[in-house]
C-alpha cells in the first residue's frame, strides 16, 4: 500500500517534538481559544502551554448531568419511527430528553444540548449542527438517524433528507470505532460487537480501566488498518477521514469520561463505556441493544470554562497524527483489499499545499475547511432548488472557523484525483 509519502516524511520530522510535549499541553490547549493570538499556530499554542499544569477544577453541582425525573431514560420507539443512528452521544441525549425523542432536532437544540450534557464548545457544536442541518437535513433541522417524516422533502428541497445515517463520505466515514464501513457491511450505524469488544478488552481490569486518548488512538490505528485489510472500498477523505474520523475517537474520552475531583479531565471505565454504547454483559457475552444508549448514574460533564472547542479538538487531531502519520494520508483502496494508495496533496490542491507545508502553522485546518468550502456548492446544488441561502449559511460557518487563521488561497481542488477510489463515489468531503 502507498500512503501519502510526503506527509509521512514531514510528520516524521516533527513526531519527536510533538509527542515530547507533556500530556498537559494537549489537555490545556482549550485555553488557546482565549489567550493565543489569532495568528498563532496550533503548534505554538501547544508549546505555550507545555509547562502549565491542569487548572480545570471540578464543580459537582455545575457539572452534574441528570438522568432522573424528566431526564429519565426512555427507550426509543424504533418501530414507530423514532430515529437513532451512528453517534452514541446523540442517541443517549434523545433517550434522556435532552434532544427530542423522535431523534430530530434544530440547529439551536443541538448546540444547546451538546453544551449542556457534554461540555462541547459552542463553536464546535455550532459548526457541526449547521453542517448537519444543511447536508443531512432541511437547512434548519436534521435526523440523528435516517430519513423521517419529521424532516420531509418540502418545496425547496430536492428529494428527502437522509439524516446522518445516510451521509457517508459527507459527515460519516470509514474506520469508525464501533460502527461498520458502509461498503463492507451495507450499513454505517449498527454496532459491530467484535469491534466494541476489541476496544473493551484493551482495558481488561475493571478496577483500573480507563479508555483515554492513548488507548483510543492505538485502537484507531488498529481499526484504520482493519479497514484497509477488509474493505476494498475503504476511503479516507479530506474531511470525513482527516477530521470527522478522529472526532469519533476523541469524543469518546473527551465527552464520555466521567469527571470528578480526583479525575477532573475524566476517567472512562468499563461500565460508563458500555452504558453510552448500549452494551450489556461481560467480555465473553457482550450484547448490543439498538438505540438504548444511556447517560450513566452519577455522571459529570466537562468543567465549566473547559469546553471542548475547535482549537482544542485540532490539537488532538495533530497529536494522534504525530503517533500515527497514516491518519493524514488522503486516499483509499482501489477496489481490492490492502491496496491503499495516497493522493498527492500538491496535485489535489493545484500546488497550494504539499505534504510538508500542510503541517506548518495552521495549514492543516486551512486545508480541511477550505476543501469543504470548495466542495459544498456542488453538494448544496444537489440538495436545494435555490442553493444560495444554504450555501451562504454554510460558507459563513466555515469562514467563522478559519477566520483566526491566515490561510493560503485554495481556489481549486481537483476532485478527479479521487476517481481511482470506488469508495469515494458520490459527494466526497
Amino acid at each position: 500500500m502507498k500512503y501519502s509519502t510526503a506527509i509521512l516524511s514531514a510528520l516524521a520530522l516533527c513526531i519527536s517534538e510533538v509527542v515530547a510535549y507533556p500530556s498537559a499541553a494537549f489537555e490545556y490547549a482549550a485555553k488557546a481559544e482565549r489567550d493565543a493570538s489569532t495568528q498563532e499556530s496550533l503548534e505554538a499554542a501547544m508549546r505555550k502551554h507545555q509547562n502549565k499544569g491542569r487548572a480545570v477544577g471540578f464543580d459537582p453541582t455545575a457539572q452534574y448531568v441528570s438522568n432522573q425525573g424528566k431526564y429519565a431514560f426512555k427507550a426509543p420507539n424504533l418501530a414507530g419511527g423514532d430515529q437513532r443512528g451512528p453517534c452514541p452521544g446523540l442517541n443517549a441525549m434523545a433517550n434522556h430528553g435532552y434532544l427530542p425523542s423522535n431523534g430530530v432536532a434544530t440547529i439551536q437544540q443541538f448546540i444547546d444540548s451538546t453544551l449542556k450534557v457534554f461540555g462541547m464548545g459552542k463553536d464546535l457544536g455550532g459548526f457541526l449542527s449547521i453542517y448537519g442541518a444543511l447536508i443531512d437535513g432541511d437547512g434548519t433541522k436534521w435526523s440523528i438517524g435516517g430519513p423521517t417524516p419529521y424532516v420531509p422533502g418540502l418545496l425547496g428541497l430536492l428529494g428527502t433528507p437522509q439524516g446522518i445515517s445516510g451521509s457517508h463520505n459527507k459527515y460519516e466515514g470509514d474506520a469508525s470505532p464501533t460502527r461498520p464501513d458502509l461498503y463492507q457491511y451495507g450499513n454505517d450505524y449498527k454496532v459491530i460487537v467484535p469491534q466494541f469488544k476489541q476496544l473493551y478488552d484493551m482495558q481488561p481490569n475493571a478496577a483500573t480501566a480507563n479508555y483515554d486518548l492513548d488507548v483510543l488512538t492505538d485502537f484507531r490505528a488498529s481499526r484504520f488498518q482493519q479497514s484497509i485489510d477488509n474493505n476494498p472500498y475503504f476511503f479516507n477523505g479530506p474531511f470525513s477521514g482527516v477530521l470527522v474520523q478522529p472526532a469519533a475517537y476523541t469524543f469518546i474520552f473527551r465527552f464520555m469520561g466521567n469527571k470528578s475531583a480526583e479525575y477532573p479531565e475524566g476517567r472512562l471505565n468499563q461500565e460508563v463505556l458500555k452504558s453510552f454504547f448500549s452494551i450489556t454483559g461481560d467480555s465473553n457475552n457482550l450484547k448490543w441493544t439498538e438505540g438504548n444508549e444511556k447517560i450513566p448514574n452519577n455522571w459529570y460533564k466537562r468543567a465549566i470554562g473547559d469546553e471542548y472547542t475547535i482549537p482544542f479538538f485540532l490539537t488532538d487531531v495533530l497529536a494522534a497524527a504525530a503517533q500515527h502519520p497514516e491518519f493524514l494520508s488522503i486516499g483509499g483502496n482501489t477496489g481490492t483489499t490492502n491496496s491503499f494508495t495516497g493522493v498527492d496533496i500538491t496535485d489535489l490542491t493545484d500546488g497550494v499545499f504539499n505534504g510538508a507545508t500542510l503541517l506548518k502553522g495552521n495549514n492543516l485546518a486551512c486545508f480541511v475547511f477550505q476543501n469543504l468550502q470548495n466542495a459544498v456548492p456542488d453538494l448544496i446544488k444537489g440538495l436545494f432548488l435555490n442553493p444560495s441561502g444554504p450555501l451562504g449559511q454554510l460558507t459563513s460557518a466555515i469562514s467563522s472557523v478559519t477566520a483566526p487563521f491566515v490561510c493560503p488561497n485554495l481556489a481549486k481542488f481537483d476532485r478527479s484525483q479521487f476517481d481511482k477510489f470506488p469508495g469515494s463515489k458520490g459527494f466526497v468531503a
